[in-house]
């Protein structure tokens, strides 16, 4: 998928992310004034989940061993939080163009400010609730989930005095406040206050690192790549070898596991714990995650991630809010138009398949799934097809629960720009992340959202 050209400041965001996503490693030495990443120094131990078949990176919980981390994850499902709500965070990288994924086709204004980038007038799909508007033609599956009343649509999210720094922006969005101080995220409050100390999959990054809207303060959380990409090799055994190897080891396993020589009884059940593992993983390994539905064939990790999500919710694990990167990069200052189709189709089809999947497993009123990106696009393009940092973009909530309809109006781009040129916000996120606590978790949004109470909740759910 070819890659937009990112300015520098995105590109120094990612570098300094990476760097803060080394648990305990702090950061290299950045400008003044800008945020370190929530989570930053969190402690990171790996571990194997013997009872589910997953490697985990886990972050903070340094008391936790690995047989509190076994029985944790058990202990929590068995007391019904597999059977609880789930909330998934997905995050739109480098600041999604709102205008193009819901274009203004009928107001007089587009065309003047995009003359090049401006879709067909014919393009796209219509968009029911606001005659000016069209669904991009890459956002089909989100144009049907929206006519089926399972995709609410936020046309001009953001917040007051809206910085366009990535890392700043995406800082605020990721804390839950416009406060450069804040080192935990919104998500990560939340676990501190709902979640248990032995459960470190209540919150859950499908990805390599720990995404900073899940650090916390007091409790685990955890990364992991995906539950299929568990392994149990042998170095050049392979084929009915490797087959005959595993079961002579498990035979073994079991046969010292109960000696009296303590030395071959650790032995026995390390063996035993091992191909235990590798039974209960077996599942998930090598892409054999079984589904209900067909996702999307790609490179991208993205669709993969998300049919592990759905199996493993299907399994019964305790999760309670999951967060990962859409496919694409958003900050499309050239050559937009390819970058933006891409991205915006895989993670569109992606998402449809992931509702479908969950609708046929019997769980799709469980999850609410909430999409975001750190800020929008600037309403003129500019002289490389592409556009500038901009203010508000667009927010999705996708689910069976969920009112399915436009929350807050499209301002349009006659009076609908400020002074820079950037579309005015008609809802604030720290109130959509308010709501989400209210009405999805049923929880106290004052106990997790800085000033909570000054921000307007809108309706949600049905």
């Amino acid at each position: 998928m070819p890659r937009a050209c990112a300015c520098n400041d995105f590109s120094r965001t990612e570098l300094f992310r990476r760097a803060a996503a080394q648990a305990g490693q702090g950061l290299p030495v950045i400008e003044p004034g800008m945020p370190l990443p929530a989570g930053t120094g969190l402690t990171r131990r790996r571990f194997l989940a013997r009872t589910t078949g997953l490697a985990l990176a886990v972050y903070g919980g340094s008391r936790l061993s690995s047989a509190a981390l076994d029985d944790g994850i058990a202990q929590a499902a068995a007391g019904g939080a597999a059977d609880s709500r789930v909330l998934v965070s997905i995050f739109l990288d480098g600041g999604a163009d709102s205008i193009s994924i819901l274009f203004p086709n009928g107001d007089p204004r587009y065309r003047s400010l995009r003359p090049k980038l401006a879709l067909p007038e014919a393009a796209g799909f219509a968009f029911p609730e606001d005659g000016r508007l069209r669904w991009h033609p890459s956002a089909e599956a989100l144009s049907k989930l929206h006519g089926e009343g399972k995709l609410s649509v936020f046309p001009a999210i953001g917040y007051t005095s809206p910085d366009k720094s990535h890392f700043t922006s995406r800082h605020y969005w990721e804390v839950g406040a416009t406060d450069v101080n804040v080192r935990t995220g919104w998500l990560g409050r939340f676990i501190d206050q709902t979640g248990r100390p032995d459960n470190p999959i209540q919150g859950l990054a499908l990805d390599n690192r720990l995404q900073p809207s899940l650090a916390t303060a007091r409790l685990p959380v955890a990364s992991m790549d995906g539950p299929d990409r568990y392994s149990f090799t042998a170095n050049k055994v392979s084929g009915q070898v490797e087959a005959r190897m595993h079961e002579t080891l498990s035979a073994l396993g079991k046969a010292h596991a109960s000696t009296g020589d303590p030395a071959l009884r650790y032995a026995g059940e390390v063996v035993s714990q091992a191909s235990r593992l590798r039974e209960q993983a077996a599942a998930f390994q090598g892409g054999a995650i079984k589904s209900p539905v067909a996702y999307p064939t790609s490179q991208n990790d993205f669709p993969r991630r998300l049919a592990g999500l759905a199996a493993m919710l299907a399994a019964g694990l305790p999760l309670r809010c999951v967060a990962l990167t859409a496919p694409g990069m958003y900050d499309t200052h050239a050559n937009q138009p390819d970058a933006l189709s891409q991205g915006l189709k895989l993670t569109s089809d992606s998402l449809l398949a992931f509702q479908r999947d969950l609708e046929a497993r019997g769980l799709a009123d469980r999850v609410l799934v909430h999409v975001w990106s750190e800020f929008g696009r600037r309403g003129k393009e500019n002289a490389s097809d592409g556009t500038d940092h901009g203010a508000a973009g667009i927010g999705l909530l996708l689910g069976t629960r969920v009112a399915g309809q436009m929350v807050g109006e499209f301002p349009g781009l006659q009076n609908g720009l400020d002074s820079q040129g950037n579309l005015k916000a008609t809802s604030d996120f720290r109130g959509v992340y308010s709501a989400i606590m209210e009405q999805w978790f049923e929880t106290d949004a004052g106990a997790i959202i800085p000033n909570a109470g000054s921000f307007a909740r809108p309706k949600i759910l049905e």
